[in-house]
């Protein structure tokens, strides 16, 4: 069976590492084999199975920040699914003598990837569980989908963050922990607070800090891997270290500026 001609020619943008595609363009397609990853450094692609062909299923679209591709990089198999550029996209490309590097000066990266194959693997023990009709695999099933619309457990309550240019609201939700980054399509993980609408920049990793709430107070602290840190009141938090909000606390998370508020 023949293979579309309208494929990515790896034109260079600056560097043996960049390249860029066109839209309509694969970047490769299922059952290549391939040695290399990507990192998105602008424009969307879109992962798709079934030959990449039209009715192809897609599987996820990936936008600035987002990788693909590191399956084949890490395990020397043939290509699973197949990537096209929805618009004109450029992107970093990473062989095998580059991975390490990238993972020490993006330990996000790894972080990313760790909790995709997580994810991966507790699906895959959902389909034994339910190919050996143990009950409780559907049950699971539900437990670690991720929420499609991330207001479904979002409460809507006195405490919130304010965003001070827009002056949108987002609401800390009830329960003990708040988290909040951007929506992650690598991994399939929904933040309870998506920044995404005010975060013009992408300054802001996927699963970026956390809310406590413990009795009437509330913590911050910053996840690991997250790369343009949180602040509190301009002062920078330390990894995994909380820090109290008080009510007209200014708290920024990468280039979004916010306030703490309680009615």
């Amino acid at each position: 069976m023949s293979k579309p001609v309208f494929k990515a020619t790896g034109q260079s943008i600056g560097g043996n590492h960049k390249i860029e595609v066109k839209a309509g363009e694969f970047v490769f397609q299922e059952q290549e084999l391939g040695t290399e990853m990507y990192i998105v450094h602008e424009g969307q692609i879109e992962i798709l199975q079934g030959g990449g062909k039209e009715g192809a299923r897609r599987l996820t679209l990936l936008e600035k920040g987002d990788f693909f591709g590191e399956m084949s990089l890490l395990d020397d198999m043939p290509r699973n699914a197949s990537a096209r550029a929805v618009t004109d996209a450029k992107l970093l490309r990473i062989n095998g003598s580059t991975f390490v590097q990238m993972l020490r000066r993006d330990p996000e990266i790894a972080i990313r990837i760790m909790r995709k194959f997580s994810r991966r693997l507790r699906d895959m023990d959902i389909l034994l569980k339910e190919a050996l009709g143990d009950s409780t695999g559907s049950n699971m099933a539900h437990a670690v989908q991720p929420t499609e619309d991330p207001e479904v457990e979002r409460a809507v309550g006195p405490e919130r963050l304010i965003h001070d240019k827009s002056g949108m609201e987002f609401f800390i939700a009830q329960g003990e922990e708040t988290s909040i980054g951007r929506r992650d399509p690598v991994t399939g993980i929904n933040p309870d607070i998506d920044l995404t609408p005010v975060d013009s920049q992408r300054s802001i990793s996927r699963r970026h800090s956390k809310i406590y709430r413990r009795g009437g107070k509330f913590y911050v602290a910053e996840e690991i891997g997250t790369m343009n840190g949180t602040y509190v009141n301009g002062t920078r938090l330390d990894t995994g270290m909380p820090a109290e909000m008080n009510p007209g606390d200014e708290v920024r998370f990468g280039m979004v500026v916010t306030h703490f508020k309680i009615d």
